[in-house]
């Protein structure tokens, strides 16, 4: 029985399974790209009715092969947990980051080339998103380069003999892989139907369409970073090592507050969260080299 388990998760965590996904999800990005410029295509000769602003124009349609690569994101998530703590944490601002990218192509779809462009409110949220972008991708290359003193953390705790903790992270990895599709599936499914119903039409604001799945993804990963926090005091009581993953908790809680907020708030908690992480990354590697 511990065997297939075993088994189990090796297939799910493995660089088999993490290279297929990548195909198969390249392979439905493209087709649902075509398949959003088809029903636009239709919307706009008034065959279908969709009551929704990315069905306005063809640059929208960018939209939903981005969601997908979204979604691959998500997967590296899980792939990189039992792995190393830095390159999830990672991920995870891959991923907000890309959400950011993704709102650009809606809100490209929305400008009003005027003098008045900061009066405008898409176009002024276009600038914001813009802005915040180049920062987020620059702020990823740091945290990056701090987090390579650390690739070879998980042969480290192998050889402090905490084989079980690397075992009970791969065990909440694989446990994540079915919860994430059923949210997934769920969140999609409850936003296609409200916006197929022609008996209710609503109509689903870019936030909202924005926050499908990934603000319960978020809320999902507190709960995944609290475990493995409580968890890890079986194997380590270092100072650095307790205040560096209670950072990247909060870091990861100011990432699902921005959800709740739109315009400036939303981007200023979000490049909050990264640069909170990066400088907790940082003083934890001074740590490191001072005791090492």
């Amino acid at each position: 029985m511990k065997k297939n388990i075993l088994s189990i998760l090796h297939s799910l965590l493995s660089e088999t399974t993490k290279k297929r996904s990548e195909k198969i999800i390249l392979s439905i990005a493209i087709a649902s790209f075509v398949i959003h410029l088809l029903l636009i295509f239709l919307v706009q000769i008034n065959i279908l009715r969709l009551e929704s602003s990315l069905f306005e124009g063809p640059i929208a349609a960018i939209y939903t092969p981005f969601s997908f690569i979204l979604l691959y994101e998500v997967y590296l998530v899980i792939y990189y947990l039992p792995r190393s703590i830095t390159t999830y944490i990672g991920k995870q601002y891959e991923i907000i980051t890309l959400i950011i990218i993704r709102r650009l192509f809606k809100d490209l779809s929305e400008l009003k080339l005027s003098t008045n462009w900061f009066e405008i409110k898409n176009d002024l949220q276009f600038t914001f998103d813009i802005i915040a972008s180049v920062i987020m991708f620059f702020l990823l290359y740091h945290f990056y380069r701090q987090s390579r003193p650390n690739h070879f953390e998980t042969q480290k705790l192998i050889t402090n003999n905490i084989n079980s903790f690397i075992t009970l992270k791969k065990i909440i990895a694989a446990s994540l892989v079915p919860i994430l599709i059923i949210i997934a599936t769920y969140s999609f499914s409850n936003w296609v139907f409200s916006l197929f119903n022609l008996d209710v039409m609503i109509e689903t604001s870019f936030k909202d369409v924005n926050d499908i799945f990934f603000d319960e993804f978020f809320t999902l990963l507190i709960v995944v970073d609290v475990i493995l926090l409580l968890a890890s005091f079986y194997y380590t009581d270092k100072f650095h090592k307790v205040i560096r993953n209670s950072g990247f908790i909060i870091s990861t809680i100011l990432i699902r507050l921005s959800f709740s907020v739109s315009g400036l708030l939303n981007i200023g908690l979000i490049i909050g969260a990264i640069v909170f992480g990066l400088l907790i990354l940082i003083i934890h590697n001074k740590f490191e080299k001072e005791l090492s």
